[in-house]
């Protein structure tokens, strides 16, 4: 089961740090990714890395997002800096093209 942390309260321009630990060794073959739900919205994808650990960033928060991937430890992460009210979002980490069941997510809220 995939395993969120690092969530919390913060002030806007703050920074986060998210963590995920996934449930299996992870290959090159997979494509990691960050995705997010607010309140009344769908979840969404904001951040993905390859294998050879191209990135690709949702418009909003590419510039202040930074994700990341070990795989010889199994996790993945997501910095987040310059924190705005609308990042206020349940974090879900899960890989794009071979997806494994939806972990608990990691609650940011970003407010003063």
């Amino acid at each position: 089961q995939l395993v969120e942390s690092g969530g919390g309260l913060v002030q806007p321009g703050g920074s986060l740090r998210l963590s995920c630990v996934a449930p299996r060794d992870l290959n090159r073959i997979y494509i990691l990714a960050w995705y997010r739900q607010a309140p009344g919205k769908q979840r969404e994808l904001v951040a993905s890395i390859t294998g050879g650990e191209n990135t690709n960033y949702a418009d909003d928060v590419r510039g202040r997002f930074t994700i990341s991937r070990d795989n010889h430890k199994n996790t993945m992460n997501l910095q987040m800096n310059n924190l705005k009210p609308e990042d206020t979002a349940l974090y879900y980490c899960n890989s794009k093209n071979y997806p494994w069941d939806w972990g608990q997510g990691t609650l940011v809220t970003v407010s003063s």
